[in-house]
């Protein structure tokens, strides 16, 4: 079954929304919620991204997915079969809507693990390290994340679903991401129980430390209530968004590469093995002599600041 990756059709629409939001912001509401330069930077990161991931899919599906596909579910009497048994899976209506929750589930720990790990959030921070949160950051993509990204999925399509309907999930998730950055949806009532919505995913691209690491989810926000990682907007906040390492800078070899600078800058503080481990595989400000901390570490050190203050 022939099938097309909904971002082919998305990509348009993208620009037009992009243009639309920033032309609402300049003439009628808020002039500083987009800066040109950055704008540009993060359509070019976006440009590239597009690039390299039109060249991936085909390395992804042929090399990986495909791959993986045929190895574990060989056709045995004329019928795809999975090696554990059951007969691989169709195109049924529930089968696409069990693949978009398998392929939720995964976002989530994709997106989770990019910003646990350092190394991975050394791809993963160029989505972060604009400033703005607008529908430009949304195609602001690392170029480096999309090497690694199928490694994560792949599992689905070895216990049976099609490649290609995980790649039409995958689109049709990076669809709903898209949209999730921008501040002009408001809460959207009985949805936000479930739905990853775009007040969820304001906290998720916020540096203040009540919001860092919270609401990894793509359609659902079930997995973040579920693991402990989700996260209210709370008004009363001003949110500053970003990251606490920016870049600095709005050429497109810094931005894509500034932080594994940081990596190899931090590894060469110890002289130990294990810490230059942790400096690479570790959490993002991990340290091994306390000179940075990790975002726990940051939050339970505020905790007993505050105790001992009361």
């Amino acid at each position: 079954m022939n099938l097309t990756n909904p971002l082919v059709y998305g990509a348009p629409i993208f620009i037009a929304l992009i243009a639309l939001e920033l032309s609402y912001s300049k003439t009628r509401d808020n002039k500083k919620l987009y800066n040109w330069k950055d704008l540009l930077s993060s359509l070019s990161l976006g440009i590239g991204s597009a690039v390299i991931g039109a060249l991936m899919k085909t390395v992804s599906m042929i090399l990986i997915f495909n791959f993986a596909y045929e190895l574990f579910n060989p056709i045995v009497d004329g019928v795809r079969t999975n090696i554990m048994g059951w007969e691989s899976f169709g195109y049924a209506w529930y089968i696409w809507i069990f693949c978009m929750l398998l392929d939720d589930y995964t976002y989530y720990w994709f997106h989770r693990q990019n910003h646990m790990v350092r190394f991975l959030w050394a791809a993963h921070i160029v989505h972060h390290s604009s400033d703005n949160f607008n529908l430009g950051t949304a195609v602001r993509n690392g170029w480096f994340t999309i090497f690694y990204k199928p490694f994560f999925y792949v599992w689905i399509v070895i216990i049976g679903f099609p490649p290609e309907m995980l790649v039409v999930c995958l689109g049709i998730e990076a669809l709903w991401q898209f949209q999730l950055h921008t501040q002009y949806i408001k809460n959207l009532g009985f949805l936000e129980k479930f739905v990853n919505t775009h007040t969820m995913h304001q906290v998720h691209h916020a540096q203040n430390i009540e919001y860092m690491d919270k609401n990894h989810g793509g359609f659902l926000n079930i997995f973040d209530r579920i693991f402990g990682t989700w996260k209210e907007l709370d008004e009363s906040i001003d949110i500053k968004y970003g990251v606490s390492t920016p870049p600095n800078s709005y050429n497109l070899y810094v931005i894509l590469t500034h932080e594994y600078k940081n990596i190899w800058n931090d590894m060469k503080k110890s002289k130990n093995w294990g810490d230059k481990f942790m400096y690479i595989f570790g959490p993002p400000g991990w340290s091994h002599d306390g000179s940075s901390l990790t975002i726990k570490q940051t939050r339970k050190k505020l905790k007993q600041e505050k105790i001992a203050a009361d």
